[in-house]
């Protein structure tokens, strides 16, 4: 895709992550890979008021384009790229149950066999830092290194993959989880979790299981 059809894109998946009730306002960002950086949505704009030119693009060394602002977490963004090469597309939000449970600092255990869609067996909940700030990115990153999405405690979540329909989709599923062991942590402190051997059998299946999105092939000069 070029970049005018990615900005397109970008723009497509945060009105449809509101739409599924994962984010609100002006909270939340999503990135795609692009060239040596990345491109991203711009600080403080409604989704519904985004154009392809507001798309921001964002190198490797963290340059801008003069005249737009990315948005404030774009260290964070970058992070997830530097640490899973695989990954091509991120999406943050403040969806609220995953923001309930990473306001109390739990990651979310292998309650369903869904929590393979992270690559592991459970959601991580990282440290609390100060939005915007390097020492929240270095969190980010070191929550990546185990898993396709993490809690940030006191503040939301984030979830990568493959390409925007694929985060999204984990995003999803994410609060999906996080809605589950909320309710259940009101019924028990002890929620009832899949061993590490059958999420090693479920995570094995997920190589043939899941969202499934025909790519387009990319433009070399893109």
């Amino acid at each position: 895709m070029n970049r005018k059809e990615l900005s397109r894109k970008i723009i497509d998946t945060c009105l449809e992550m509101t739409r599924l009730g994962l984010n609100q306002g002006t909270a939340g960002n999503i990135s795609v890979r692009y060239q040596d950086g990345m491109l991203i949505t711009p600080s403080g704009m409604p989704y519904e008021k985004m154009t392809e030119d507001d798309i921001v693009y964002v190198d490797k060394d963290g340059h801008f384009e003069q005249g737009k602002v990315p948005s404030s977490e774009w260290q964070f963004h970058q992070a997830v790229y530097q640490v899973r090469p695989e990954l091509n597309a991120v999406v943050h939000n403040h969806a609220i149950n995953c923001t309930g449970v990473s306001i109390l600092n739990k990651s979310i255990p292998a309650i369903h066999y869904m929590i393979a869609v992270t690559g592991t067996n459970k959601v991580p909940c990282v440290p609390y830092a100060t939005f915007g700030t390097w020492q929240l990115a270095e969190y980010v990153k070191e929550g990546f290194k185990e898993s396709k999405a993490i809690l940030l405690q006191h503040h939301g979540m984030i979830a990568a993959e493959a390409n925007l329909e694929k985060a999204l989709w984990v995003a999803h599923e994410v609060e999906v989880l996080a809605t589950l062991y909320l309710k259940l942590l009101a019924t028990t402190p002890n929620v009832p979790v899949l061993s590490d051997e059958e999420i090693k059998v479920v995570l094995g299946k997920f190589s043939t299981y899941g969202l499934r999105v025909e790519e387009k092939p990319t433009c070399p000069c893109c």
